[in-house]
């Protein structure tokens, strides 16, 4: 049976740790669901990861949403997220409700997530009275970088970790079911999640939250342009796909592969016939 909201606020109260994870196709997300994940996020992290682009803010509804077919389609028992691109939710209420019924009805999600904080407050509310269980997200918001000035470390001095804070209080408000931290100091994503009745899931945010979330490029060495201080690789893929593929270039070349043993076989006789009609 697919996780649900409520599962994940009681994984808070009975003090269960809640592991959230990344995936953005079929296959990758059908081995998460069987190592037992109960949360995966289809993250705007595909942008970078899998499509090449400089950062989040180019990635569009579409792309989102096939992707998120595509995990939907892998995951049967995780609660899949999905994370809602840069400016598909700010203009109005009308249109977060719009582009957030899509990822629910077109693309099978089971939540979405959205980067807010006090400012978007009235459009997570509206999701929820609407039934789409909403995950909020403060802190670095990469769909923010410009403003922020980058990618840096947020709420280090009194005024910007007491508007986390209230950030934190709004998104519980006004009825999200978690809150994402990202890249927040270790001491004050503790503080926020002693504070919240709802989940909050760190990323570069301390053991203190209640659960955490990586991007799974990160944790299994294929995102080689940098390793974010926050994430441990757990496995070096990208050295063991190089090596697979540079082996296979060889024996292509060396006439190694295919064999007998990756061949199909047919009657001599057909072949035989074929020489006399061709000849």
């Amino acid at each position: 049976m697919r996780v649900s909201v409520g599962q994940v606020r009681e994984m808070k109260q009975k003090g269960e740790r809640i592991v959230e994870l990344t995936a953005y196709e079929y296959a990758t997300a059908k081995l998460v669901d069987e190592a037992g994940v109960p949360l995966i996020l289809v993250g705007d992290s595909l942008g970078m990861v899998l499509l090449g682009y400089e950062n989040t803010i180019p990635v569009t509804m579409e792309e989102m949403l096939h992707h998120c077919k595509a995990v939907t389609r892998g995951a049967k028992n995780a609660l899949v997220i999905g994370d809602m691109p840069f400016m598909t939710y700010h203009a109005s209420v009308e249109d977060a409700l719009r582009n957030a019924a899509r990822f629910i009805q077109e693309a099978g999600c089971q939540a979405v997530k959205l980067e807010v904080g006090v400012t978007v407050a009235d459009k997570i509310r509206r999701m929820v009275e609407c039934g789409i269980p909403v995950q909020g997200h403060i802190g670095l918001t990469p769909q923010s970088v410009h403003q922020l000035g980058g990618y840096r470390v947020q709420g280090r001095t009194p005024e910007a970790a007491l508007k986390l804070y209230r950030d934190a209080k709004a998104v519980e408000e006004a009825g999200a079911f978690s809150v994402v931290l990202e890249t927040v100091p270790a001491e004050l994503a503790a503080f926020i999640t002693r504070k919240l009745s709802i989940p909050t899931i760190g990323i570069g945010a301390g053991v203190g939250c209640d659960g955490q979330v990586q991007v799974i490029h990160d944790i299994l060495g294929l995102f080689t342009e940098f390793i974010p201080k926050h994430a441990k690789r757990y496995v070096n893929l990208a050295e063991s796909i190089r090596g697979a593929v540079s082996q296979y270039a060889q024996d292509v070349k060396a006439g190694a592969f295919p064999t007998a043993e990756h061949s199909f076989k047919i009657d001599p006789e057909v072949v035989a016939e074929l020489e006399r009609i061709v000849a």
